[in-house]
């Protein structure tokens, strides 16, 4: 196999940490707002209820449903993807790349674009909420951004093993 055939790597390992840097940034940015709120005196029962119904939907539709079924399967395939398919524009965007934000189908540019868009006015409504609110949605948001991390490490450890992956990297068909 020649220098040319072989996948490039790392460019897939800069994707993939890319993204899982602005996970843990996220990670270290909310954990001290959520943990204040469960500190706090202000805690009622209702809180500690809504508290725990939250963060088990999270988990289960943003942790499993959102990242383990359909986002980190895809983000694996589309880092690998560009491991065998490198472009000096893709690789040094290759964080965007494999989030699916430049050189995907129109659908997946839609789709992808519009979550991002989604998740930054969710931050900005929930920074406007007064303690222990913030803290009990920024509790959800961290486990399940912990359970979506774990996950993408899952899925581009088995897909660089050779597992097939479950999700296309939705790429557009070459010209």
């Amino acid at each position: 196999m020649s220098s040319r055939e072989r996948p490039l790597l790392a460019a897939a390992w800069w994707g993939v940490l890319g993204f899982l840097a602005l996970i843990v940034k996220a990670l270290w940015m909310l954990t001290p707002i959520a943990l204040a709120a469960f500190r706090s005196e202000s805690m009622g029962a209702l809180h500690w209820v809504l508290a725990a119904a939250w963060i088990v939907f999270m988990i289960y539709s943003e942790g499993y449903r959102g990242f383990h079924q359909a986002f980190s399967p895809r983000l694996a395939a589309r880092a690998l993807h560009l491991a065998h398919h490198p472009r000096p524009l893709h690789v040094a965007l290759a964080p965007a790349y494999v989030m699916g934000l430049m050189h995907a189908t129109r659908k997946r540019l839609i789709v992808s674009w519009c979550l991002l868009l989604g998740i930054v006015a969710l931050v900005i409504g929930v920074r406007m909420l007064s303690q222990p609110w913030r803290g009990i949605v920024d509790a959800g948001v961290v486990l399940g951004l912990t359970v979506g991390g774990i996950s993408v490490v899952y899925h581009f450890h088995r897909q660089l093993g050779g597992a097939e992956s479950p999700k296309d990297p939705d790429v557009p068909e070459p010209a």
